[in-house]
C-alpha cells in the first residue's frame, strides 16, 4: 500500500471564470475590430507599438545578433525535430482497398491549408518552443505556417520585439509569417487571418492561463494541439538511483513556476527520505529567481510516494498520467512495456527530461494535467486531417444498394433508401435476381 512521504499542499484556485469572461470579450473586440484592436491590446498590454509583421530585415538584424555556439545547437536540435517529425509523417500511409469486386475504399492523410503557431514569452525565452511547433507543421506539409511571440522587454520596461534567438528559431524552423504578438491578441490574430495571413485551421503551441482559454474558445471552427496547463514531471526512481540526481532532475523541471506539480514515486524509503531532506538546497543550486521558482513549485506542488513494489510504483504513474515520466530503475525494458499514461518517457537516469525539451527530437508541447490518459502529444498527425474516400462499380451494387435500402427503411429513412434503389436501375436483371436469390 503506497503512503506519502511528502504531500503537496498546492495553490489557493485560479479565477477560472474570470479569465473565460475577460478572453471572451477580448476575442468578440478582436473578431469585429480586427488589425486595430490587435494593435491596440499589443500596445496596452505589451507596451508595443512598432510593426506587427517581422520584415525580412529584422529576421536578418536578429540573426546577426545570435551567437554561432547557439546557432549551431539550434540546428542539432533542428535536425532532430524535424527528423523525428518526417519520421512520423512517413509512418502515415495512404491505403485503397477492395472491399468486394466492385467496392473500392480507400483513405488519405492531408495537412490542412494553414497553421498558427504560438511561441510563449514571459520570464523564459522559449526558444525551444519556436522548433517544436513550426518545425512539425512544416514536415507534416502544412503549406503556409503563421507564427507569433510577444516582444521582450528591457529592463525599463520598454518592449523591444521578439527575442532574437526565438526569432531566428522561428525562421530556421520554416515560419512564413512572423508576428509580433502574444496573449490573446497573437492567438486571435491566427485564427482569425489578419495582418495579411490566411486564417489558421490549426493553432498550436503552448502559452499562459489567458492563451490556453483563447485557444479553448475558439476550439471547434479552429483546431487545436490541446487543452494545456501547467508543465509536471513524475520520477520513478528504485534504490539504484542517485537521489542527488533526482532531485536535481526535479528542480530542473519545477523553475517553470509554483503551479507546476513534481512527483516522485519509489519503493525505497532511504531514497524517499533523502531526496526530501535535500531538495531545498538542490532548488538553490538554481540560483536567483529560478531558485525561488523552484522551491515555491516544490512546497506547494512537490510530492513524494513510497511504493511497496514497482507494479504499485507502475499503477501510481498512470493514475498521475505525467507530462512527462522519467524511469530511473534497473530493468528499463519492463518499465517501457508496463508503463501506459504518460505524455513522454525518459528511459534512464541518463535520459534528463530537458533533452526532451530542448533538443532530442520528440515533441515537447505534450498533455498535462492527466490528459495523457487519452491523448499523446504534439504531432504532425495534428496538422494532418485523415480523410477517406470510395467508389461503387457494376457487381457491387446489388448486395451494397440492397443492404443500403433495407437498414435505410428500418431507419425511417425513405430517401436514403430510395437513393440506394435507383442505383439498381441499370443492372441487368440477372444481377438483380442474383442479388434477391
Amino acid at each position: 500500500m503506497s503512503r506519502l512521504i511528502k504531500s503537496a499542499p498546492g495553490l489557493p484556485p485560479a479565477s477560472i471564470a474570470e479569465i473565460s469572461d475577460t478572453v471572451q470579450i477580448m476575442l468578440a473586440r478582436l473578431k469585429s475590430g480586427g488589425e486595430k484592436v490587435a494593435r491596440d491590446y499589443a500596445n496596452r498590454l505589451d507596451g508595443w507599438t512598432g510593426e506587427i509583421t517581422v520584415s525580412p530585415d529584422e529576421l536578418h538584424q536578429a540573426a546577426r545578433q545570435v551567437p554561432d555556439a547557439l546557432k549551431q545547437a539550434l540546428a542539432y536540435a533542428h535536425d532532430n525535430i524535424r527528423r523525428f517529425a518526417e519520421a512520423q509523417r512517413a509512418s502515415v500511409r495512404d491505403f485503397q482497398i477492395e472491399l468486394h469486386p466492385g467496392l473500392t475504399t480507400g483513405q488519405k492523410s492531408l495537412p490542412v491549408a494553414a497553421a498558427g503557431c504560438y511561441v510563449p514569452g514571459g520570464r523564459y525565452a522559449h526558444i525551444a518552443s519556436a522548433l517544436m511547433t513550426i518545425a512539425t507543421a512544416r514536415a507534416a506539409g502544412v503549406p503556409h505556417i503563421t507564427a507569433c511571440a510577444p516582444p521582450r522587454r528591457d529592463a525599463d520596461g520598454t518592449a523591444l520585439g521578439i527575442d532574437p534567438a526565438t526569432l531566428y528559431a522561428m525562421q530556421l524552423a520554416g515560419a512564413d509569417t512572423i508576428l509580433t504578438l502574444g496573449g490573446v491578441q497573437g492567438i486571435a490574430a491566427m485564427a482569425y487571418g489578419l495582418f495579411g495571413t490566411p486564417p489558421a485551421d490549426v493553432l498550436a503551441g503552448p502559452g499562459n492561463a489567458y492563451v490556453a482559454e483563447a485557444k479553448r474558445q475558439l476550439f471547434g471552427p479552429v483546431g487545436i494541439d490541446m487543452f494545456a496547463g501547467p508543465t509536471d514531471v513524475l520520477i520513478l526512481a528504485d534504490a539504484t538511483a542517485d537521489p542527488e540526481l533526482v532531485a536535481l532532475d526535479l528542480a530542473g523541471q519545477a523553475e517553470h513556476g509554483p503551479t507546476s506539480p513534481c512527483w516522485l514515486v519509489t519503493d525505497h524509503e532511504p531514497l524517499a527520505t533523502c531526496v526530501a531532506e535535500i531538495m531545498p538546497r538542490t532548488c538553490a543550486r538554481l540560483g536567483g529567481d529560478n531558485a525561488r521558482a523552484a522551491l515555491e513549485a516544490w512546497e506547494a506542488m512537490g510530492e513524494i510516494t513510497l511504493c511497496a513494489s514497482r507494479e504499485e510504483m507502475a499503477a501510481e504513474s498512470d493514475r498521475h498520467a505525467p507530462e512527462h515520466l522519467h524511469v530511473q530503475c534497473a530493468d528499463l525494458s519492463w518499465w517501457q512495456s508496463r508503463l501506459s499514461s504518460y505524455g513522454s518517457l525518459f528511459l534512464g537516469a541518463e535520459t534528463t527530461v530537458a533533452f526532451g525539451d530542448k533538443a532530442s527530437g520528440p515533441n515537447h508541447v505534450l498533455p498535462t494535467g492527466g490528459a495523457a490518459r487519452y491523448t499523446g502529444g504534439l504531432s504532425v498527425h495534428k496538422f494532418l486531417k485523415t480523410v477517406t474516400w470510395q467508389q461503387a462499380r457494376g457487381e457491387a451494387l446489388p448486395a451494397l444498394a440492397h443492404a443500403t435500402s433495407v437498414i435505410s427503411r428500418a431507419e425511417g429513412m425513405t430517401g436514403h433508401a430510395l437513393t440506394a434503389e435507383a442505383r439498381l436501375a441499370n443492372l441487368s436483371p440477372r444481377a438483380c435476381a442474383a442479388n434477391e436469390s
